[in-house]
């Protein structure tokens, strides 16, 4: 797939992330006024004039500046570059010309990337031509003024982007992605996971915690399957939180979440699970979401033959929500079992877009019934299972018909779930049942209708 992509370029604090927000049209880039909030380079699908095209989000540039972050920041701002069809250079026209403006013009002189200059925060139209005149001095052709609050100037903006893209450049037909989320807390190694996946430094890796503050959206193609990735911002208990960019950045982790094809929830091996992991895990339960439980760092635990088994035991014994997920030990460090994540993810996503026709389900359920009835209670009623049918899928969803749901208790709808996934599988994937009161009559009416067999009769 070939699409052409548009770099965003700027000293901290000129708006880069809100001029990215006004040309994907969405709320996706985090923005808050404060300088360092964007440090990773991350990715928005766009459109205009009938052309497609990516926009990439970077981290404010600083030359001779080594502080916290800035030299991983800058690296990012390379990687955007080189592959950028187009550099959009983004000032601050309230501010006039800087020397950090000076500085990254000069490199962008000489890059091979052609590059626009965004005179941004020019509100006023009459005065924004004058506002953009003093950027000639930075030798890069004619500056054009934008706001990206107001949107004034974005149209003419981007009618000047998509003619300088290549013209040999073109959308293949999209294919169907693959939205695989990696979840968890901070410190656990999310970051240096999504640089082992990738075989480059995609994300910044820092023992410092909060290093992520985004959703960082990746795109690589695996076993002819393409895959989004998409690393998270590490989430704390919701107290220790504090409004800010950590704060959008764990509501972004949580939309990851409820819009994935399949989780990674990355537990850490010395650690083992904590609170947070677990509620974690329940939200991800609770979503109906695909997930494998990755438990990283396994090259620095001291281990021998038996270890891995007893580990396990202990984390499925906290991850209880999880008991369907596979889980697997990788060290994102050493790379150890990183490949095995896509072959269990695929394996988890397959179940859960799985439909089964109502004849296998039925086939399970009379089965599951001639080996345990369920139970009579102290009013002489006994409960009756008539018959199930798959009705969606993402997660796999049945709905089972019987004549009193009060009839059955936990420990019988636990049963009838353990023998479905026995007999059908699913691992990787929840699976939701759905029990249904029906009358006698009506259920004689609807099964002549769908001629479907009763399994278990009054």
């Amino acid at each position: 797939m070939t699409i052409p992509s548009i770099a965003i370029i700027g000293r901290p604090n000129v708006g880069k992330s809100t001029l990215v927000n006004r040309l994907c049209q969405s709320n996706d880039a985090i923005v808050f006024d404060k300088p360092g909030v964007t440090r990773d380079r991350t990715y928005q699908n766009a459109s205009w004039g009938g052309r497609e095209f990516q926009v990439v989000d970077t981290g404010g540039l600083v030359f001779e500046d080594d502080s916290e972050f800035l030299p991983e920041i800058r690296t990012q701002v390379f990687l955007a570059l080189e592959e950028a069809s187009l550099a959009l250079f983004v000032v601050d026209g309230n501010q006039g010309v800087t020397d950090g403006d000076l500085s990254i013009a000069k490199w962008l002189r000489n890059s091979d990337c052609k590059t626009i200059v965004a005179v941004n925060k020019c509100e006023s139209t009459s005065l924004g031509i004058s506002l953009a005149s003093e950027f000639w001095k930075l030798g890069l052709g004619e500056p054009y003024p934008v706001s990206a609050i107001h949107g004034s100037g974005t149209g003419d903006l981007l009618d000047l982007v998509i003619d300088g893209f290549p013209e040999d450049l073109n959308v293949e037909d999209k294919e169907d992605k693959i939205m695989m989320s990696i979840i968890g807390r901070p410190n656990v190694g999310k970051s240096s996971l999504l640089n082992a996946i990738c075989g480059e430094k995609r994300a910044i890796v820092s023992d410092i915690s909060g290093t992520t503050t985004d959703s960082i959206d990746t795109l690589i193609k695996k076993d002819s399957h393409l895959w989004k990735i998409v690393d998270t911002a590490g989430i704390r208990r919701k107290k220790n939180v504090k409004y800010g960019t950590e704060f959008f950045g764990i509501n972004r982790a949580f939309k990851s979440i409820d819009r994935s094809d399949v989780c990674v929830l990355v537990i850490d091996a010395i650690d083992g699970v904590t609170d947070q992991d677990q509620k974690l895990a329940g939200r991800i339960e609770e979503q109906g979401r695909a997930c494998v439980i990755v438990v990283n760092k396994w090259d620095l635990v001291e281990k021998d033959n038996s270890t891995i088994y007893q580990v396990e035991k202990e984390l499925r014994s906290k991850l209880y929500f999880l008991h369907w997920s596979k889980m697997i030990f990788i060290s994102a460090l050493t790379g150890q079992r990183v490949e095995n994540i896509f072959e269990h993810a695929l394996s988890a996503v397959t179940q859960h877009r799985r439909r089964v026709t109502t004849s296998v389900v039925n086939e399970v359920l009379k089965e599951a019934l001639g080996w345990k009835s369920p139970p009579t209670k102290r009013s002489g009623k006994q409960g009756r299972l008539y018959y199930g049918t798959q009705v969606k899928n993402q997660p796999p969803t049945f709905t089972l018909f019987v004549n009193d749901p009060k009839l059955f208790g936990i420990t019988y709808r636990r049963y009838i779930e353990k023998q479905i996934r026995l007999n059908l599988g699913f691992e990787g994937s929840p699976i939701i049942l759905l029990w249904r009161g029906k009358q006698q009559r009506d259920l004689e009416k609807e099964t002549s209708k769908k001629n479907i067999n009763i399994i278990q009769k009054d």
